[in-house]
Parts: structure tokens; sequence; C-alpha cells
């Protein structure tokens, strides 16, 4: 299949060949940091988007109530809002914002504008996909299902303009964390309204010359297949301590040419390196390769819809055939065998339930009609990029191997491989899920009925039932142990199929300063630098 990023980096890189000076040489003198990003964002609207690539930008341009730490995950300091209390149960929160705050055109920054924004994002004619995200406010999750009409029932209450009342359905004693989120972050609603409605989709609101944000970065540029760049923001509150001139965004797909992207100085920092290549440049260039921990779960999400893929012990048959350590110690370098969803996080460790079984993943097969693998229907696994594929291929071949199953492997670009999800036009699809915030609750909520994130149409009563026990537990123990029985109860269903927890292996030039490890990976740009003589 055609791909232009690959034509784009080959002829990048043959142009680099012939400059005395390399890219990133030049944008170090520049002060504008290289950053290889995946892909395009699907969108910048941050109610319309779920991805890291679009979180990695979103954060540069828009700044949410509390900011990001550049080097603890727990700390809270101030962004938008310079302070807050909240009562005794943590059921109402009260936001102080910045007196003086402005949007980059120089508009009063006010509650107002995140009151219009929880406002547009839980309205049900969006359809916003991380919508569920606020439905820790009062009647939120009733108002987004249309179950009631009036705004003014929901838990959002702007006394004057630089106070942010906040009503919650339930205790969340870690909501300064979840207001890091993007979904939380504001818009601008004299600019949203300038081009369209309130719930219009994908409307010039974001386009470059349009956009107008809040965050240490305004949006300069968008050159599809190309580059995404945005520069300082004079206005922001804190430009004095902005250190970056700006960061070009650049969408390398494919991690290989990713890699030879950085070798070849025309980027200072990756988002993956290839999992062959880790041990290589381990030994090469120690001080360049980054391992990290990571928040996050790989898993195959299956579409329960379909049928065969619709019986609990296919998919438990499916997961049991799958050897983790051996994918984990030969390809995804740095990574740890997943037993379950929810890597352990503070006092959170859930049950074990999956592992390498291949006779009991037989036994089921069999019961569940398919003995040997015969009459098996023939589906495919959906990835995202040709990075993936060596994992995929390893699961592939295990399937063969344990089941006697044969499996496609179908490649999509991340768009076409969004939307088939979405709309479960697909039979299988290797995923994964990067928690928003340090609680189980960021790997569980998105499995309820419903949840934009969901896509594997399935759903319990029992394991939402769950969830809201948790929600209403005032005793912490108690409220992680509500919320192992529901992922127990997810895994033994396996809609998703777990197989690996992540890390972050990447490579980054030494003159890039400020930059931490993170459990997240939500480094605050404004503390990135380029340390050069």
């Amino acid at each position: 299949m055609f791909r232009p990023i690959a034509v784009l980096t080959l002829s990048s890189l043959l142009l680099a060949s012939c400059q005395r000076e390399t890219q990133v040489e030049r944008a170090n003198r520049e002060k504008i940091l290289l950053v290889g990003n995946g892909d395009d964002p699907k969108a910048l609207d941050p109610h319309l988007v779920t991805g890291v690539i679009e979180h990695n930008v979103i954060r540069a341009v828009l700044e949410g109530l509390v900011a990001d730490d550049p080097e603890k995950d727990t700390g809270y300091p101030p962004g938008a809002a310079t302070s807050w209390e909240h009562n005794a149960d943590f059921t109402e929160w009260t936001f102080h914002l910045r007196p003086g705050a402005t949007w980059s055109d120089g508009a009063p920054l006010t509650a107002h504008d995140f009151e219009f924004s929880y406002h547009r994002n839980l309205h049900p004619d969006l359809a916003a996909p991380y919508a569920e995200m606020l439905y820790f406010i009062k009647n939120a999750e009733a108002f987004n299902k249309g179950e009631i009409k009036d705004f003014k029932e929901v838990g959002v209450a702007v006394p004057d303009d630089y106070t942010l009342k906040l009503t919650l359905r339930e205790p969340v004693s870690y909501l300064p964390g979840v207001t890091r989120h993007y979904s939380w972050f504001p818009v601008p609603k004299h600019v949203v309204l300038q081009f369209g409605k309130m719930t219009d989709r994908f409307t010039k609101w974001t386009e470059p010359g349009n956009m107008v944000s809040n965050g240490p970065f305004v949006l300069k540029e968008w050159k599809l297949n190309n580059r995404l760049e945005v520069t300082r923001n004079p206005r922001y509150w804190d430009a004095a301590n902005v250190k970056l001139n700006g960061i070009r965004f650049i969408p390398i797909e494919n991690f290989y040419s990713e890699t030879r992207a950085y070798l070849a100085g025309q980027i200072h920092t990756g988002y993956q390196v290839p999992p062959d290549l880790v041990d290589k440049l381990k030994a090469e260039r120690p001080a360049e390769l980054h391992q990290e921990p990571y928040v996050g779960s790989q898993f195959v999400r299956l579409n329960t819809t379909k049928p065969g893929l619709d019986n609990p012990k296919v998919r438990m048959a499916l997961s049991l055939a799958l050897d983790r350590k051996a994918l984990c110690d030969a390809i995804l370098k740095g990574y740890q065998p997943a037993d379950s969803l929810t890597p352990q996080m503070g006092d959170y460790k859930p049950d074990p339930v999956v592992g390498f079984d291949p006779e009991r993943a037989r036994k089921l097969l069999a019961e569940a009609g398919f003995p040997e693998g015969r009459g098996f229907p023939r589906y495919s696994l959906l990835i995202r990029s040709s990075g993936a594929r060596t994992t995929a291929e390893a699961l592939q071949a295990m399937w063969k191997q344990h089941l006697g199953v044969l499996i496609d492997i179908q490649a999509k670009d991340f768009g076409s491989y969004i939307s088939a999800q979405q709309s479960l036009n697909f039979d299988m699809a290797a995923a994964g899920w990067v928690g928003d915030y340090l609680d189980p609750s960021t790997f569980l909520l998105m499995w309820t009925e419903g949840n934009g994130n969901n896509n594997t149409g399935w759903s319990s009563k029992t394991f939402e039932g769950l969830l809201n026990d948790a929600a209403h537990q005032a005793d912490p123990a108690q409220r992680l142990d509500k919320f192992k029985q529901a992922e127990l109860l997810l895994m033994n269903e396996q809609p998703i199929i777990p197989f690996a927890w992540q890390a972050r292996n990447y490579l980054q030039r030494p003159e890039v300063g400020g930059w931490h490890p993170l459990l997240l990976d939500n480094h605050p740009w404004k503390a990135v630098s380029i340390d050069t003589p």
C-alpha cells in the first residue's frame, strides 16, 4: 500500500544528507523542539478526539484548571486556576480562576468558558467520544444521555467570572488529577460560536489562523503528512517561564522511519522505537535510549457482536493461547506480561486471570464447537501501522500453533483504524490504553455500555453495578476491592485480551532538558528546553 509518509521520510533523508547543518542543529539555534509524534492528529478539538497523538498537541495549546508537574505524577501546580478547595467528603469543589488571564486573542478567559466547554462536551448532539470523563459531575451522565434537558441541573455553577463550582455525583478525592485531562480543558466560547453552533462537529475553529488557545503555545501551521507547528503564546500567563520558541510535531507513523529520522538528525525525540531495535540502540546509544514505566496496557479488542466472538469461551480460548512472557521477551522489550487489564498503581493490584494455558484454551474452543480449530471463522486482526505488525504476526502465529485457527492481519491508516473500531466494523483489533490519571477507574470505566471508548459491543449490568458501588465507597480499601471485583468479572468475560503492560522505549537527544520520567508521560511542554552551549 502506498504510504505518503514513507515517501516524505525518504525524501527528507536525501535532503538532509545534502545539508551541512541537520534539521536538529538548525532547530537548536531556533529553540524549536522537533517531535516525532506517530501520526497526524485526527483533530485538535479536545471534545472530538481520544488519542495520545492528539493529546500531545492539545496540551501544548490548551491548559486546564490544574497543570502537569514536570517531575512528579502526583504534583498539581496551578494552571488556569490559581487555587481550589473541596468540602469534607470531596463532592463539592471550588476552583478560583486566574484574574487577568486571557485567550491568545486577548479575550478574557473566565469561568464561563469552562461552563460552556462542559456544556458542549456533554451535549448529546455533539456526541463527544470522551464525554464520560465528565460523568463525575452531578447529572452530567443524565444530561449527556438526554434524560434531562436543562444544563442548569448539571452540577456546574459560575457564581462570578473567576469562580467555578462543581458538585459531583460521588466523592472524588483525585479530581485535580482528572481535570488535567484535555476533555476538561476550556474551549473559547466566542471563537467556537463564530464558526458554527455549539454542537457542530469539525468546524473551522481549530484551523491555523482561527484557533485561539490559552496554553503556552498557539497553533502556527498544520500541513497534513508533513508537520504541525506551534509557537510561543505571548499572552500565556506564565510566558516568561516558557523555554522553547516552538514545537514541530512530525507525523512519522512507521517506527523504523522515525528511528531513521532520529539518527539522521531530523528530530529531537521520538514516539517509539521498534522493539527489535531496542537492544541494538541500548548498546550503541545508551544515553539516548529511554526506557521508562508507563501506565498503559496492550490488548486485543474483540467485536463481541460477531458470531463466534460473542461466545466467552472462544474469547477466553484466544486469550489463554497467548504466551505473553515469550512475546515480551522476544518482541515487546521492556514490557511486562499482563495477567489482567490494569497495571498496578498505588495500592491497586487486580487478581491475575489470564495466562498461557494452551491445553485449557483448546478445551474451551472445543466446547464452543471448534475442536482443534475446525470450522472456526476466518477473522481479521486490525492494526494501525507497520510498527505493530511484528506483534500482530506473533499473536497470529500463537493462535495458529496452539488453537489451529487462522487469523488475517488488516492494516489501516490511523484515522480509518479508529473509525473502524468506533463503528464496530472490525473483528479483532490490536489496541492499547494509557491511563488518563492515576486511578484504576481510568482503565475500567471505559467498558460501560455506550462509552465512546468501549468499541467491543460488550456490556454488563453486574460490572457496572460494581463500578457504581466502588464510586460510593467512602473507605479507600473497600473502594479498590469493588474495582477488583469488577475487573475480575471483565477478565472472565474477555471482551478484550490483555497481553502486556506498557513501557516507553524512545530516543531523545541529550540537549533536551526539563524532561523527566513520568508514569502518565504528560511532560509539560513549557518546562522543556533545548540546552546547547
